[in-house]
């Protein structure tokens, strides 16, 4: 069971770069600006989410399960920064829940969080996180991700719903 909560907790990373990157990417190649604000949304609250994360990490300063109960956690990886919150968990559920608000659809928003859910069970199972530390990192991500949502469609509302400036190279004249 540890080698199924290292592999996905291990795919916390790729997936979290990869989903604005991809979307990006595949936004300027099909011209499509409402992906491209999509992509820039999940790339800012996933910002917004690691740098709270990280924050508060280091205030709060707590040490990791099997620091603190070595006789009865026994860790399979270890980690170099606090255990709360569980940062991989908050980046799974900003992921998650930023796919699930721009594309709210059943089938986007089942695979997503039962894949950020699993990465916040890897983190337990690995013996480096508190069930604390996991539910902290979901609602931050998850409230991160939201935030960062709201406060987009206020800006693009305040623009006039605007093409971004890169894709007018991309537009044709007739």
């Amino acid at each position: 069971m540890h080698g199924f909560s290292t592999v996905i907790s291990e795919s916390t990373i790729y997936v979290a770069a990869a989903v604005p990157v991809v979307m990006g990417i595949t936004s300027l190649a099909t011209r499509n600006d409402a992906l491209l604000k999509d992509a820039l949304c999940v790339g800012v609250g996933l910002g917004l989410s690691v740098g709270l994360c990280m924050s508060m990490k280091y205030i709060i300063d707590r040490p990791r399960p099997y620091e603190t109960f070595p006789d009865y956690i026994h860790n399979i990886t270890t980690e170099g920064s606090p255990s709360f919150p569980s940062g991989h968990t908050t980046i799974a559920f900003s992921i998650a829940t930023s796919l699930t608000l721009a594309y709210p659809k059943w089938y986007v928003a089942v695979p997503s969080f039962l894949w950020a859910s699993s990465v916040g069970y890897s983190r337990m199972n690995l013996g480096v996180h508190y069930p604390t530390d996991v539910l902290a990192g979901a609602v931050l991500g998850a409230g991160s991700a939201y935030l960062t949502y709201e406060l987009n469609k206020l800006l693009w509302k305040k623009c006039n719903n605007k093409p971004l400036i890169g894709l007018k190279s991309y537009q044709t004249t007739p």
